[in-house]
Parts: structure tokens; C-alpha cells; sequence
């Protein structure tokens, strides 16, 4: 009823999945991932407590195929289970029990596993892995599952239909604010076309969820920010800070504490098409 990818980014700094499925809320059941320790699925007859075992294996060293391993032996529901994780050095390793409806099975290699149950076919899996092999000068781990889920899709995915999908991406201090791992935690819970749903929130969550590039930042000279006070006034605001606070780009600003006043040039963008002309 799923199919999933599970993967580390090529850098060796991302862990994540990307899971869609004929079920409400696969989000909440599939994926799991801690930065700096691997990241894990549980599907078909899903065993959710794998996603704790399974961390907590790895982040006693246990490789992916060790730690699999471990799950199944104890677990006497292991031939209903599908479960694939990759672990802290990008082993990867999947399992599909030989009670999974049909069609049901996976593929693994370096820094992937991917599987999935009562699918169209092999060529979902198919293509996850084409699409996989041929992204790897994506840097962004969470376009890559997703574009690798989008393939699965739209070769067909989960014979039953679509209803939801999500994306979890962790890496040390990724997290709002720097303070946990989860750089994308995206949940399509229920929706005709929850991948390309997913792929909308995934722009949002770059807009409002992570740090502006070095190349993104236009300094915030006295004049420009006279300017965008007046924009955020025409708006009701009552300054520009207040605007940010408002509209939740504070991701996408900088104070001068540590550096030298800028603002996000696509928020400078989005002000000054909203506030329209001041003259």
C-alpha cells in the first residue's frame, strides 16, 4: 500500500524519507530519521516500532543490514513487514516479507533503499532508482526523494490510488531556529495528489523554514529600509520588523547582531509587489 525512498545526502550531512501511499496520514506512521545516525521505513503491515529500534541500533553502531537484521529476529510478524533504512556510512539495506501483497519489493544502493507493496508494478521501483542514480549532482537530499517519489507516481505508485505523502530531511542543526535536526517535515495527509501537493509545500518550507544564501541577502542600507517601513505601513504594519514578525520571514532577515543588516531578496520581492507603488 507504499512505497518509500530512504537515503543519505552524497555529502554524508542529510538523512531522509519521502513515502506516499493509498492510506490517511502516511507520514505519521513511515518515516523516522535522526541526524547523525541513519534514517528508517516501516510499511505494509507497518511495525512502527521499528522506527525507534531501528535508530536506536544505529546509534549503537549497528550498520543498516545489522540493525534489520536485529528487527526481524525479533519480530514474528516479520513476513507482513516492509522496512528499509540506511545508516550513518550510507549502507542501505531493505526488507519485503514474503506476505506482502502484491506487487511487493525493493532495491538498494549506495545511500538508498527503496520498496514498496501492492504497487502497480516493478517499474515504480524502477524508476524511484532511475531517478535516484540520475539526481546525484542534486545537492538538496529533499528534491532528490522527491523527485525520485514523483517517478515512483508516475509510473504508476500504489495500485490502490493516491491519498498522502511526506517528506522528512534532518541534519545537524537544520532545525527552525538551529535548534533541532529536521530540515524538512512535510505531511500530505489526505489529497488527490499528494506529491504534487508535497512539492508545493516543499517551495513554502524553503521560503519560511530555511536560512537565506549568502547570495540571497541584499544589505539593508538606511535608505532601503525607509522604504520597506513605508511598504509595511501601506499594509497596516507598523514598521518592516513588524511586516516580518506578521508574515513569518523571520528566517529570511538578519538583525545586524552578528553581521551587517539584509533582507532576503525574494522577501524584498514579495513586499514590494504587495504594497504596490507608494508614489
Amino acid at each position: 500500500m507504499t512505497f518509500s525512498i530512504v537515503a543519505r545526502s552524497a555529502d554524508g550531512q542529510s538523512w531522509g524519507v519521502a513515502v506516499a501511499s493509498k492510506f490517511l496520514a502516511v507520514g505519521s506512521a513511515v518515516p523516522a530519521a535522526v541526524a547523525g545516525v541513519g534514517a528508517v521505513a516501516t510499511q505494509a503491515e507497518a511495525n512502527v516500532a521499528y522506527k525507534g529500534l531501528a535508530l536506536s541500533h544505529l546509534d549503537e553502531g549497528a550498520t543498516a543490514e545489522v540493525a534489520l537484521q536485529r528487527l526481524l529476529e525479533e519480530d514474528d510478524g516479520r513476513d507482513h513487514r516492509q522496512v528499509g533504512i540506511v545508516d550513518l556510512d550510507g549502507n542501505a539495506a531493505s526488507h519485503t516479507g514474503g506476505s506482502c501483497l502484491d506487487w511487493a519489493g525493493g532495491v538498494t544502493g549506495d545511500g538508498v533503499a527503496i520498496q514498496g507493496n501492492i504497487l502497480a508494478g516493478p517499474e515504480v521501483v524502477e524508476a524511484m532508482k532511475t531517478s535516484w542514480d540520475g539526481s546525484a549532482e542534486e545537492a538538496d537530499l529533499g528534491r532528490r526523494l522527491l523527485a525520485a517519489l514523483v517517478a515512483g507516481d508516475r509510473a504508476g505508485g500504489d495500485s490502490r490510488g493516491r491519498q498522502s505523502a511526506a517528506l522528512l530531511v534532518v541534519r545537524e542543526g537544520a532545525g527552525y531556529g538551529g535548534n533541532d535536526d529536521a530540515a524538512v517535515d512535510l505531511r500530505v495527509d489526505d489529497h488527490a495528489d499528494p506529491c504534487t501537493e508535497l512539492g508545493r509545500l516543499l517551495d513554502l518550507n524553503d521560503l519560511y523554514l530555511t536560512a537565506s544564501t549568502d547570495e540571497e541577502k541584499v544589505a539593508l542600507t538606511p535608505e532601503l529600509k525607509t522604504e520597506l517601513d513605508d511598504r509595511a505601513r501601506s499594509l497596516g504594519a507598523r514598521d518592516f520588523h513588524a511586516w516580518v514578525g506578521t508574515e513569518n520571514y523571520e528566517m529570511r532577515v538578519g538583525d545586524g547582531d552578528s553581521e551587517a543588516p539584509w533582507v532576503d531578496r525574494r522577501v524584498l520581492a514579495i513586499l514590494r509587489d504587495t504594497s504596490g507603488d507608494l508614489a
